[in-house]
């Protein structure tokens, strides 16, 4: 299932418009911000699909029922471009598990696009609730590399979102058809419609890991 935040006008639109802006892009800082502040909205919208117990909890005056999340979050980031998107996250599920991946494009041209992955970080998945996060959700190769290797390394999660700031309509198949509809949710701030023949999506805002950090080698 795929849900889209902008699908409605709110501040999502805004920050959004800020990181496409190639003026305001210009500063770093402002990026990565927009980027983080876009991540506590969607862990917020993520939260709402948790599972939830109720509690007592003890004030000054008396006792308060409150409804309380009971899954066990790993939140796991694709490096580089995600970690201000994990950083947003993390804001709102500050007592989460970290999980982090190296993975990265083999190969530009149309046929020959190849992702290798690296580098694995994380605990046990076994039955908790994974939320993946990679900023950009081009070819969704990316994503769904990462996915498989997370679970190759610490097991089967009970569920699992993927997250990300800006799609396209062919990630978003790919990723669809490459996971478990009941077990994997995705989420998009907005979704544009196509890729260049680099596999960038357009219009898109650009390189977001070289915005974020400086270009690379």
């Amino acid at each position: 299932m795929l849900h889209i935040l902008d699908h409605q006008p709110s501040l999502v639109n805004r920050f959004l418009a800020e990181l496409r802006d190639k003026d305001i892009q210009r500063d770093s800082m402002r990026f990565r911000r927009n980027i983080a502040r876009i991540g506590e909205i969607a862990a917020y919208e993520v939260s709402k699909q948790l599972n939830y117990h109720n509690e007592q909890v003890t004030t000054q005056l008396g006792t308060a029922n409150v409804e309380l999340p009971t899954d066990e979050v790993v939140l796991a980031t694709i490096l580089r471009a995600g970690l201000p998107l994990h950083e947003g996250f993390l804001n709102y599920f500050d007592g989460a598990k970290c999980a982090f991946v190296s993975a990265y494009r083999a190969g530009e041209g149309e046929g020959d696009l190849e992702i290798k992955v690296e580098y694995i970080s994380c605990g046990s998945l076994e039955g908790k609730t994974l939320i993946l996060v990679d900023t950009m959700l081009a070819t969704g190769m990316s994503l769904i590399a990462a996915y498989k290797a997370l679970v190759a390394r610490g097991g089967e999660p009970a569920h699992t979102h993927f997250v990300s700031v800006l799609g396209c309509n062919e990630g978003v198949d790919y990723v669809l058809r490459n996971s478990d509809a009941e077990r994997c949710t995705l989420w998009c701030a907005t979704v544009d419609e196509h890729l260049n023949p680099s596999k960038y999506i357009v219009p898109g805002l650009g390189d977001a890991g070289d915005l974020c950090y400086g270009e690379k080698l």
